[in-house]
């Protein structure tokens, strides 16, 4: 069962925290030792604005006019300004649970007390998230980091508009249903709000929990389509596979051999053929591959989380601080992680494309052309390949690298930049398509099982099969397709169900 409580307190947070908060609606609540932290980097600040040190961000302008010197009012006026004129993002906004993530890793930042901004702005962030109100937040602009976060800022302002109770209203309207006050900012509340990695960050938990998922699919839908295909299983042999010990690869032979556990079919076509092509027999060696990758853009993801990303950084008490000016916002860490995640489920798609185009090929399928009875009259599953061979083209152009791109802003002054944010959106993106290439796959195989229903299919295969005939009948004659495409893709998207096929699945 998700859980219903984060507190921010000493030990690291988990990407599913993030996950728990920003879709399953959990509480986020911070510790005393947490608050602690953020009034002590507050007070750091309130001492430099009294001695008058020079502080980047704190008592100066920003980027390029870092070396104005502000003072008084001034302090104030520029975190207005900086949310105002940094909230400049383009294109279609993010969905809600996507804006919560990013608001909940911001807050994680915050929480390690090196940024140095307002308890009362931290606790109208918390306010956000618990009374539903989710700033309307453009998808496009960032280079890394400060437009996005921009945004949800001025709706602490009261401007803006945010969704809140199903509709889109004006911020200071949905502040005000709630009893809510539009905060009054201070030195460095502005710089804080728009700084460091905190959206490529949330935006990345999503994804982990959605490539999480999605990989465990992968493995009951490619073994369905090995089955259908009557595939070779010496090929998952256990003694075999540990021979090469990838982890990834050791779970995904594991899971293919419980799936198929018991398979008539399987049983009764050993030895048709002395192997079968590669994206059949390289299950364990592909899908194991992209696990591996997912493991380790985790680890980068959960270490961002658990990091003080801001800048300057403030240490010590305010008897005995630093300021330090550094580069801890640069994302490169999570730009590489969600680029390289992104190629592990491009080929998470091209493999299974590649299965399903084997299945309604006549030519290697051994089954009815496109799977239909009466083939000619009917053209049955033949133009669902071009929709998968299509989307994994669009994947293939996702998965080049955001962060080898790169461009100066700021005056000569932001002159090497990690586009994580573009990375973490782009793999969004790539997820959505890998899901609907897989649906298809799953549609696919369904559809070959009722050519061979005669003999008894795996234990996990013949569970994943009589789930999606639950929702989607036999393809008899042809019908509109696109339909059962979308059913099964949102049957995909239910969190529990892998596990409900294969109670065992790692």
């Amino acid at each position: 069962m998700p859980q219903d409580k984060v507190v921010i307190a000493d030990a690291p947070l988990r990407w599913q925290d993030i996950v728990a908060v920003a879709r399953h609606g959990a509480s986020l609540s911070l510790s005393y030792s947490a608050w602690a932290r953020i009034e002590n980097a507050q007070a750091i600040v309130r001492r430099i604005v009294e001695s008058g040190e020079r502080a980047y961000g704190v008592n100066t302008g920003l980027g390029a006019l870092c070396n104005v010197a502000l003072q008084g009012e001034q302090l104030s006026q520029l975190s207005r300004n900086t949310l105002l004129s940094h909230a400049c993002g383009v294109g279609p906004v993010l969905s809600d649970e996507q804006t919560r993530a990013i608001i909940c890793a911001a807050i994680v930042n915050f929480s390690h007390g090196k940024s140095g901004i307002q308890r009362p702005v931290v606790e109208a962030l918390l306010a956000l998230l618990e009374r539903g109100i989710t700033p309307q937040v453009p998808s496009q602009g960032s280079v890394g980091y400060l437009t996005h976060m921009a945004h949800v800022g001025i709706c602490l302002l009261g401007v803006g508009k945010v969704s809140y109770r199903g509709q889109i209203v004006d911020a200071a309207a949905a502040l005000a249903e709630e009893g809510l006050a539009p905060v009054q900012l201070g030195a460095k509340d502005g710089l804080c709000l728009v700084n460091g990695t905190p959206c490529m960050t949330g935006l990345s938990c999503l994804a982990l929990a959605d490539a999480t998922h999605l990989l465990e699919w992968a493995d009951i839908i490619a073994a369905m389509s090995f089955e259908a295909q009557r595939g070779q299983i010496a090929a998952f042999d256990e003694d075999i596979i540990a021979l090469k010990p990838h982890p990834g690869m050791q779970q995904v032979g594991a899971n293919l051999r419980a799936l198929l556990d018991g398979s008539e079919v399987i049983a009764s076509s050993k030895g048709i053929r002395t192997q079968d092509a590669l994206s059949i027999r390289s299950i364990p060696q592909v899908h194991g591959a992209s696990r591996d990758q997912l493991a380790h853009a985790a680890r980068q993801v959960e270490t961002e989380l658990n990091s003080a990303t801001d800048n300057p950084l403030l240490l010590g008490t305010p008897e005995d601080f630093r300021v330090m000016s550094q580069a801890n916002p640069h994302g490169q860490s999570v730009a590489m992680a969600a680029d390289l995640l992104a190629v592990a489920v491009a080929e998470i798609g091209a493999i299974a494309e590649r299965r399903l185009d084997r299945l309604v090929n006549p030519h290697v399928s051994g089954l009815p052309a496109f799977l239909v009875s009466e083939p000619g009259v009917n053209s049955g599953m033949m133009i669902v390949q071009y929709v998968a061979a299509s989307l994994c083209a669009e994947n293939r152009q996702l998965a080049q690298p955001a962060v080898v791109d790169n461009f100066v802003t700021s005056g000569l002054q932001e002159d090497h930049l990690s586009l994580g944010t573009s990375a973490a959106l782009k793999l969004h993106k790539s997820l959505e398509n890998c899901t609907q290439i897989l649906a298809i796959e799953y549609l696919l195989a369904a559809q070959a099982f009722e050519f061979l229903k005669e003999q008894r299919f795996g234990a996990g295969t013949g569970r994943a099969w009589q789930l999606l005939r639950e929702r989607v009948p036999a393809y008899l004659q042809d019908r509109w397709l696109a339909p059962d495409i979308a059913t099964t893709a949102a049957l995909l998207k239910q969190p529990q169900l892998p596990r409900h096929v294969l109670p065992a699945l790692l």
